[in-house]
């Protein structure tokens, strides 16, 4: 049992800084999610944040872009060319896959200045492309509404999985300690 402990022992290492880091930011997540009252459709102030974000972005198109709270679900309605086009619910804030991202980088550590940095570098990055995405996919609705399906459920959520995927692939090949004893031998 010993040597398979030793032979494991950094897939082990990486699995459980992975368990532990995502179950904590979870954890504050959810915390922080608490402090909204479902029941009287509250929105939390980060979902709102990106629904107002990605409005701005529309409005560059169509000054007719605008946010209006959603009066009895927690979500905030999107509008394009003054239509009700999508709306903005939790998941769309992109913070569990921030979460996700950030617990991989944890778990295939790196010098510690260079990982605060990537992470930082990252999660911009992918809010930035998120509120993108959100403002191309109403575009998209507004103008191929009959494709919502592949839209909304396979090309968007690839593009965003794609950068985070790509983000994890840079990040344990030029950042992390891995590629740094890769590069030693």
């Amino acid at each position: 049992m010993k040597n398979l402990l030793l032979q494991y022992k950094p897939f082990l290492l990486f699995l459980g800084k992975f368990i532990a880091s995502y179950l904590i930011l979870t954890f504050i997540y959810q915390t922080y999610l608490n402090h909204f009252d479902e029941q009287q459709a509250e929105v939390d102030s980060f979902t709102q944040l990106v629904a107002e974000q990605s409005a701005a972005v529309l409005s560059w198109f169509d000054s007719q872009s605008y946010t209006m709270p959603h009066l009895t679900e927690p979500t905030v309605k999107l509008f394009y060319k003054a239509k009700y086009i999508s709306r903005i619910i939790e998941g769309c804030n992109a913070l569990s896959v921030i979460i996700l991202f950030i617990s991989f980088v944890i778990a295939f550590t790196g010098k510690f200045k260079k990982t605060i940095l990537f992470i930082i570098f990252g999660t911009i990055l992918i809010h930035v492309l998120n509120i993108g995405r959100i403002a191309l996919l109403c575009v998209a609705l507004y103008n191929l509404p009959q494709y919502e399906h592949l839209l909304h459920g396979v090309i968007f959520p690839l593009v965003i999985y794609g950068v985070v995927f790509l983000l994890w692939v840079i990040w344990v090949n030029k950042y992390s300690l891995y590629a740094t004893e890769i590069d030693k031998k």
